[in-house]
């Protein structure tokens, strides 16, 4: 490793130890040995001549690479004269997605700090696993969401300074005015490109949290991996999408790819489908990033007359793209749906279609740089068609903080993703299930995501979820719940119709035997269904 920019050694002292490290293939990402991601999105992209292009939307303002630059310097200088970041210090930041948290995140970055986003609807209990777990000095804060912050730092021993910033276009914040007096001029910390930048906090609904580590150089791999491979962002793209920046999806879908090409992001506090949708009329977006469920109300509203012709892009992820979902976007518009998938732990996708190889019900096959295979419960690679674990590698991969489950995610240099896939003969992938998803049921593996997307070619489906109920005479048996068009009767008679339609569609035995009428699904703020909650409802 590099000689560490970080005065303050915690992320590097609580790497797993190198020997459970994922194998990590970097071939074809040269850079140089010192790297500041935070620098490379703003400062290099002004010295590139995109200074006078958009960056950021957001709040009724557009603003420029060159206002985005002075901004994040002004802020990165408060942060280290006022609020005392040291470089290495983990900087913990609370907001919405707009433009000052993304300044806010790249300033943090610029004075060297390890930058812990975090997402509005936490708590302050969530906040203090959070805080304690990384050991988190120093956290700012949208003024309008202090509350759980402030009652988080009341407890906590490790947590020295609450800040707030104002994440409307006021400037009217306590960080905001310590900035307003300081010079657009900052020397930015002099990192190691294996410094540690960001920390990532998984998604997962239960246990103790874990936080994946990833260096200054991983922010830029996924943006000349993916961004460049498979989207082929050029300057006059805009990024829209619904994954809050707190999650390395959004981070690198609305911040990372567009700014490292001169690209335009647009930011929004609440990325409703109706928000969307007036977002990509009203700037001409080019890129969306968001989850099926969106993409279907994005398709109903065309059937009313919205203008959606500007996407070049529309990507899918964090949840199975359904083959109706796909199949009525390529009848739309005439572009392909983007899917792919991608984990906290690796940063971000890795696995995805091309615009010019694609198909319905397939994820595609590696992003540059990665290599993926599927295996049984032996480590050993299974035959094409047989479905098993996926195991991948490439140049990002998982390194947890300080925790024992990295030997769980990582096996003999792979990252064991926990999803459940087949490779056909000519490579591509697809997805089967999360091996949490797949329901045992008389002796028969069934993927749930298959049964949802046999409901959803129904019309009267809206959305749905199947897991597993347990039954004493299978096992399990397969449960569906199901959210029906307003038309639609919720009655023994639709349960009957709904269960022929499945048994037309995919094997019989796949069936749900239970089907339950909900108004909504549950789901997180990512979009993702929350299948536990359905689970205990069972």
């Amino acid at each position: 490793m590099q000689p560490s920019g970080h005065m303050d050694s915690f992320s590097r002292d609580n790497l797993p130890p190198p020997d459970s490290w994922p194998d990590l293939l970097l071939d074809g990402f040269d850079y140089p040995d010192r790297l500041n991601i935070g620098v490379e999105l703003t400062d290099s992209m002004v010295e590139k001549g995109f200074g006078d292009y958009t960056a950021l939307i957001g709040n009724g303002r557009r603003r420029t690479y060159k206002e985005l630059t002075d901004w994040t310097n002004k802020l990165a200088r408060a942060m280290v004269e006022n609020l005392g970041v040291k470089p290495g210090n983990r900087v913990l930041i609370r907001s919405a997605n707009n433009p000052a948290m993304v300044a806010c995140w790249l300033a943090a970055t610029k004075a060297g700090a390890v930058v812990v986003n975090t997402m509005p609807m936490l708590r302050a209990k969530e906040l203090s696993a959070i805080v304690d777990k990384a050991q988190i000095s120093h956290a700012i804060c949208d003024t309008r969401l202090m509350d759980e912050m402030t009652a988080c730092a009341k407890s906590s021993q490790y947590l020295k300074s609450v800040v707030g910033f104002d994440g409307t276009s006021n400037h009217d914040a306590e960080l905001d005015r310590l900035a307003l007096e300081k010079p657009v001029q900052f020397q930015s910390v002099d990192t190691a490109i294996d410094d540690v930048a960001l920390l990532g906090f998984t998604s997962g609904t239960t246990g103790s949290p874990k936080a994946t580590m990833h260096f200054h150089r991983d922010l830029l791999i996924i943006a000349d991996g993916y961004a460049r491979e498979v989207l082929q962002v050029t300057p006059e793209d805009v990024f829209v999408g619904s994954p809050p920046l707190a999650f390395t999806f959004g981070l690198g879908g609305l911040a990372i790819f567009p700014l490292r090409y001169g690209a335009a992001a647009t930011l929004l506090e609440n990325a409703s489908p109706p928000n969307m949708i007036e977002i990509i009329e009203k700037y001409k977006a080019t890129v969306c990033f968001t989850a099926p469920t969106a993409y279907r109300a994005m398709l109903s509203a065309m059937d009313q007359g919205a203008d959606l012709s500007s996407l070049r892009a529309a990507v899918s992820a964090g949840e199975t793209l359904p083959a109706p979902v796909y199949q009525d976007w390529q009848e739309k518009t005439g572009k392909p749906m983007l899917d792919g998938i991608g984990a906290t732990e690796m940063l971000h996708i890795f696995i995805s279609n091309r615009f010019d190889d694609h198909r319905a019900a397939c994820t595609g096959k590696p992003v540059r740089g990665y290599q993926a295979k599927v295996i049984g419960q032996d480590g050993a690679e299974l035959p094409r068609g047989e479905v098993g674990r996926l195991a991948v590698r490439g140049p990002t991969g998982c390194r947890y903080l300080a925790d024992d489950r990295q030997g769980v995610y990582v096996k003999d240099g792979w990252n064991i993703t926990g999803d459940s896939f087949s490779m056909d003969p000519d490579g591509y992938l697809h997805f089967a299930a999360r091996n949490d998803d797949m329901i045992i049921s008389a002796g028969y593996n069934i993927a749930g995501p298959e049964v949802e997307a046999a409901l959803l070619s129904h019309s009267f489906v809206v959305e749905c979820a199947v897991v597993a109920k347990p039954d004493e005479q299978r096992g399990s048996i397969v449960q569906a719940h199901v959210v029906l068009t307003a038309d639609a009767p919720k009655d023994i008679s639709t349960i009957k119709l709904l269960q022929d339609h499945v048994k037309s569609e995919i094997a019989p035995f796949k069936y749900p035997r239970d089907i339950r009428f909900i108004d909504a699904l549950p789901k997180t703020a990512t979009g993702k269904i929350q299948r536990f909650a359905l689970r205990e409802e069972t």
